[in-house]
């Protein structure tokens, strides 16, 4: 079953989709930093990213300076939720350097 999934890689890339796994975002020749699960909240203007991947576990934003994102979703604020009781909330959009990409 496909579900809303993202990965980082790495190289600092934020990849999306509808995918039965979480490996099926790599490429070849990447490693990843994390992933979990994502949704579109357009009414405050957000991706809103949370839980963890069961193969690469919870992202690891301490890794990354920069974050390569899609262009696609410039414009949008990109929020990790940790939901655990223990973390605060990871406002990335603020936390790390957003590079667009085509």
């Amino acid at each position: 079953m496909n579900l809303p999934k993202f990965i980082i890689t790495m190289d600092g890339y934020l990849r999306l989709g509808m995918v039965n796994q979480h490996k099926d975002l790599l490429k070849p020749g990447d490693s990843c930093l994390g992933g979990g699960y994502y949704v579109f909240d357009f009414v405050s203007n957000r991706i809103i990213l949370d839980r963890e991947s069961y193969d690469f576990g919870r992202p690891k934003w301490h890794l990354l300076e920069v974050l390569k994102v899609p262009s696609t979703y410039r414009g949008l604020l990109i929020v990790y939720k940790y939901d655990d009781g223990f973390h605060e909330d990871v406002n990335v959009s603020e936390e790390l350097k957003i590079e667009y990409y085509d």
